[in-house]
């Protein structure tokens, strides 16, 4: 995944939107740009990364097949809630 941050910042971009996209496209990577500023795909970034490792994890226990012992052993990760993040945002961790 390819991520054009701090997309607010217009007169300072260093790469082009189109070019950007070229490359991810090339790489076979999904591109998408954000800024925190505007609140512009912030959550949409967290998501779509989520959503790929799911799918990338899915796919590999399907090739697997039905052999319990082959799944990788791991563990869980909470990674909080909406409530988790207003708390922290409200508490001013990212703004001046």
């Amino acid at each position: 995944m390819l991520v054009g941050n701090k997309a607010d910042l217009r007169h300072l971009r260093a790469v082009a939107t189109d070019d950007a996209k070229a490359f991810a496209e090339r790489e076979n990577t999904f591109f998408m740009e954000t800024s925190a500023l505007e609140s512009l795909n912030v959550d949409n970034a967290f998501t779509e990364v989520l959503t790929q490792i799911y799918r990338v994890v899915s796919r590999k226990t399907l090739e697997i097949g039905d052999d319990p012992a082959a799944l990788p052993k791991g563990q869980t990760i909470n990674v909080g809630s909406k409530d988790d993040v207003s708390a922290v945002k409200k508490a001013g961790c990212c703004s001046a």
